[in-house]
């Protein structure tokens, strides 16, 4: 099935979410309360339960996880140099600059089930756990000095750093949970994929954007041009198995976090700005990530 396809039943929950968002009494002040359902509860749920039950393989996983770091660590000092242009006004950025390097976890998780199955959803689980808590305390460290938050208290609260740390440390140790415990964790986690690319859609909004339309055009070129060129020149460079080179790509490819909005508003920057760029971001990548993974076949064939 053409990858186009294969993504097209997470960007109509996506659609769904705008619509019912905007056409039904389900409107924003519903959805604000399902983003933070999923980003506080039901998404940690899910991170945590993804790393815990898949074993790491050394061997096989340190070079994918590598590669992801790699990816996401371009992005966050492409996007933080940004701020050494003339001219930039700094709570725009703060805001705006995790945009460039963070991902969509919901649309990941669920389009590495498509493409590889079951050993696809364990890489890119992987994926999301060792590269969570790098964008996590890249996005909050600008925001913190720009609004005058603690930094450290700002990281030991945020979930998702909690989830994965908690998620890492239980897979090392081998810790075994009661299958009360697991069967819970995983139903919740089971709703945050659906929920979550639904919230996205209620949140796509691009007015703010005219407040600095270079600077968003900076931060989607970042995301959505030079980390899938990146992934595609690592991807062939690093010892990695065929699913694992195309999940790389796609992890690159992936839209920028609809949390990245939660948290702007929640430590004072400018939320509507950041759902701009997340909107934009969401419909450039219905195109660009097939297109990224055809253009990497291709690449990989001659290669």
């Amino acid at each position: 099935m053409p990858d186009a396809l294969l993504l097209l039943p997470d960007f109509l929950l996506i659609a769904a979410g705008y619509l019912i968002c905007r056409h039904t009494t389900l409107n924003r002040p519903v959805w604000e309360g399902v983003e933070r359902l999923v980003y506080y509860l039901l998404f940690p749920s899910l991170l945590f339960m993804s790393i815990v039950r898949n074993p790491l393989n050394l061997q096989s996983d340190v070079p994918l996880a590598a590669g992801g770091l790699a990816v996401v660590l371009t992005g966050v000092m492409l996007a933080y140099a940004i701020k050494k242009a003339p001219g930039v006004d700094g709570r725009l950025h703060a805001s705006g600059s995790q945009t460039a390097f963070r991902f969509n976890s919901y649309v990941a998780l669920a389009m590495a089930d498509r493409l590889a199955g079951p050993p696809g959803v364990a890489w890119m689980a992987l994926l999301v756990s060792v590269c969570v808590p790098v964008c996590n305390i890249a996005a909050v460290w600008p925001l913190a000095r720009t609004g005058g938050h603690g930094y450290a208290r700002e990281l030991i609260r945020n979930p998702l750093i909690l989830a994965t740390v908690g998620g890492l440390t239980c897979n090392l140790l081998q810790v075994q949970f009661p299958e009360l415990v697991k069967v819970t964790l995983t139903r919740a986690g089971a709703a945050a994929l659906p929920l979550g690319l639904m919230a996205v859609g209620a949140g796509l909004r691009l007015g703010a954007l005219n407040e600095s339309p270079r600077m968003a055009a900076t931060l989607l070129g970042i995301r959505h041009l030079v980390l899938p060129g990146l992934a595609m020149a690592l991807s062939l460079a690093l010892p990695l198995s065929g699913p694992q080179q195309l999940l790389l790509v796609a992890f690159a490819s992936m839209p920028t976090a609809s949390s990245a909005y939660v948290l702007a508003v929640r430590m004072g920057g400018h939320g509507p700005f950041v759902a701009g760029i997340v909107s934009i971001s969401t419909l450039i990548a219905m195109a660009g990530l097939p297109l990224s993974l055809e253009l990497y076949r291709r690449l990989s064939s001659v290669a």
